[in-house]
């Protein structure tokens, strides 16, 4: 975190200073929620959680190094004087200000370039690939994880420093107003939509309200309007940009578009790269093969590369830096080959009936090549969830996609998926094909006796499922962190 004095974090927060001596003289450089990552000099943020309560862990995080603490009421140390604090009424809220704050003071010191990444998908890998692309420019700093909304982004500021010369946003939403919210806080230059789909449709209430939230970061771009000419609901938000528009896509009309797009037998997308100009309709194109899985994420390599143009990087050195580069995150079509020839895809981070048909084409792919032999496909699939009153239709709907893509086996994992299994046997008459558990003990099991040399598994849910800590345990024979 950029250098703030006790005085400074109360002042741009609206909070009151209690047990602080010298508030001008005490300076904080590192701020986090969690009282272990306490580092000399940190700002601790007493943040409520579901679970717990951040200030429950005061006297551990001073005891770890904090001088300051952001609090929504005081507390006493064993010998009851009070930590020095900042109260607040919400602390969520004044991180925000707090956050603000910070990326105002960047902008005053350095050519800071604030670039927001949304959609219903993608946002991780498109925020990875980005970075990728402006690190040898300067100093950049991007989430970590998929750290997106009200108290994510805020964490992923206070880890910039004066110096920063792209600061990489990934928004995330699940109501109307949210990223407004963060607009408001981060103030982008470039902002960047990727695609609408079926994500946290309960909580917004439909796909209309879905692509309203997330349009409300082409207004609030400043610069440039990064779009998807692939994506109709993503297209409409030309009309509300204020900023000139950027189309990506494999779209005649796209500026920067993906020609010839195949996949290489590993599932890896090849493409040719090209950039239309305004002034000509012909294009300059280089051969691009991805180090990703999966047609899919053309999508979000070109709009790394439309971001990364934008920001000022030629679109030459974009083809070079992004040929290769493959996944940084956790859980994004993640491939592991194990000793005994199965290999394992885990990308049970997140899951919508896009992403999910997306993930199935790729595995049926991968198992069925033009050229060479034919593997046997697993698809290891749990609940999708925040789909609201589409749940079961939807769960429906991707067990009749299993089917039609001809996978060899499919294992449903939990009652929120029930819907899915029966979706399955409904489209075909399986010969014990189709398999249901309800724990995943029961489907760790299954997969030890049904599991063979050969097998292409690919795990994928949302990740309250726990899908994605089963897929490290099958592919290394022990547990992933939560």
């Amino acid at each position: 975190m950029i250098p703030l004095t006790a005085a400074e974090i109360a002042s741009a927060v609206s909070g009151r200073l209690v047990g602080v001596e010298d508030p001008e003289s005490l300076v904080l450089t590192h701020a986090d929620t969690d009282s272990r990552q306490m580092a000399p000099d940190a700002l601790f943020i007493a943040k409520p959680g579901e679970t717990t309560d951040g200030h429950h862990y005061i006297d551990s995080a001073f005891d770890k190094g904090a001088r300051l603490a952001l609090v929504e009421r005081e507390t006493k140390d064993s010998n009851g004087a009070p930590w020095p604090s900042v109260v607040v009424d919400d602390v969520v809220v004044a991180m925000g200000r707090l956050a603000s704050e910070i990326v105002t003071r960047i902008r005053a010191h350095s050519p800071t370039t604030v670039l927001g990444i949304t959609g219903s998908a993608g946002k991780t890998t498109t925020k990875d690939l980005l970075r990728s692309l402006l690190e040898p420019e300067g100093p950049t700093v991007a989430p970590q994880g998929s750290y997106n909304g009200e108290v994510g982004v805020p964490l992923t500021v206070f880890t910039a420093e004066l110096e920063t010369r792209y600061l990489i946003i990934e928004m995330g939403a699940d109501a109307p107003g949210n990223i407004e919210y963060l607009c408001r806080m981060v103030a982008p230059d470039i902002g960047v939509v990727l695609m609408v789909g079926s994500a946290h449709a309960g909580k917004f209430g439909g796909a209309d309200k879905i692509a309203q939230t997330k349009g409300e970061l082409a207004e609030f771009a400043a610069e440039h309007v990064i779009l998807n000419a692939d994506d109709a609901q993503v297209a409409a938000m030309a009309d509300r940009a204020q900023a000139p528009v950027t189309w990506f896509g494999e779209s005649a009309g796209a500026e920067i578009q993906a020609q010839d797009l195949t996949l290489d037998d590993e599932g890896h997308p090849v493409f040719t790269l090209a950039h239309h100009d305004d002034a000509s309709a012909s294009a300059q194109g280089v051969r691009i093969v991805s180090g990703l899985t999966g047609a899919h994420h053309v999508t979000n390599l070109l709009a790394a590369a439309a971001a990364a143009f934008r920001a000022g990087i030629d679109i030459e050195d974009v083809a070079v830096r992004l040929n290769g580069l493959g996944p940084t995150s956790r859980y994004r079509m993640e491939r592991t080959e194990r000793a005994d020839g199965v290999t394992i895809i885990n990308d049970a981070y997140n899951a919508n009936p896009e992403s999910m048909r997306e993930a199935l084409k790729t595995l049926a792919r991968i198992t069925r090549p033009e050229e060479g032999p034919q593997r046997r496909s697993v698809a290891v699939l749990g609940a999708m969830l925040e789909l609201g009153d589409e749940h079961n239709i939807k769960h429906i709907q991707l067990g009749e996609t299993v089917v039609r893509l001809n996978i060899s086996k499919l294992l449903v994992v939990g009652q929120d998926a029930y819907a899915l299994y029966r979706g399955a046997v409904a489209e075909g008459s399986w010969d014990n094909e189709a398999h249901w558990v309800e724990t995943l003990e029961e489907a760790e099991e299954w997969l030890s006796n049904e599991l063979r040399s050969g097998d292409v598994v690919l795990f994928k849910s949302s990740n309250g499922a726990g899908l994605r800590l089963l897929g490290d345990k099958i592919a290394t024979g022990k547990e992933g962190p939560e």
